[in-house]
C-alpha cells in the first residue's frame, strides 16, 4: 500500500537493524521450539493439521479472517498462506495467540491483481 506523505517525513527514527535482528532470532527460536519432533522448523512449512494446532486466533481476529475470506473469495490455500504469515508476524510480536492486527497486517501482503 501506499505510504502517507506524514509518515515519509516524519522525524521519529524507526527500529535499528540490530533491533529488529534481535526479534527474528527470537522469532526463529519460538518456531524451532513450537516444531520440536515434529517434519517441519517454520511456520512456512507448516501442513494443515499443524495450522490448526498452532495458529489459535482470537475470536475477534477469526471474525476478521472469515469477512475477508468471504469478501476476497480465499481458496484454502489462500487461507492457509494467511494464517502461517500471521502466525509468524505474532511470532515476531512476541504472542502466543494470533490476534486482530496480526491477521489484518498478513491481510494487507497479500498480493492483489493488477488494475
Amino acid at each position: 500500500p501506499r505510504i502517507e506523505f506524514e509518515k515519509l517525513t516524519d522525524d521519529t527514527i524507526g527500529e535499528s537493524s540490530a533491533t529488529v535482528k534481535q526479534r527474528i532470532d527470537k522469532a526463529r527460536d519460538i518456531q524451532t521450539t513450537r516444531f520440536q519432533g515434529n517434519k517441519t522448523d517454520k511456520n512456512s512449512d507448516m501442513s494443515p493439521v499443524e495450522i490448526k494446532d498452532f495458529c489459535k486466533i482470537e475470536p475477534a481476529a477469526n471474525n476478521l479472517l472469515k469477512t475477508a475470506m468471504r469478501q476476497i473469495n480465499f481458496t484454502a490455500r489462500s487461507f492457509h498462506r494467511v494464517l502461517k504469515l500471521a502466525r509468524t508476524i505474532a511470532d515476531l510480536d512476541n504472542s502466543e495467540i494470533i490476534g486482530t492486527n496480526h491477521i489484518a497486517e498478513a491481510l494487507q501482503y497479500r498480493q492483489r491483481p493488477p488494475i
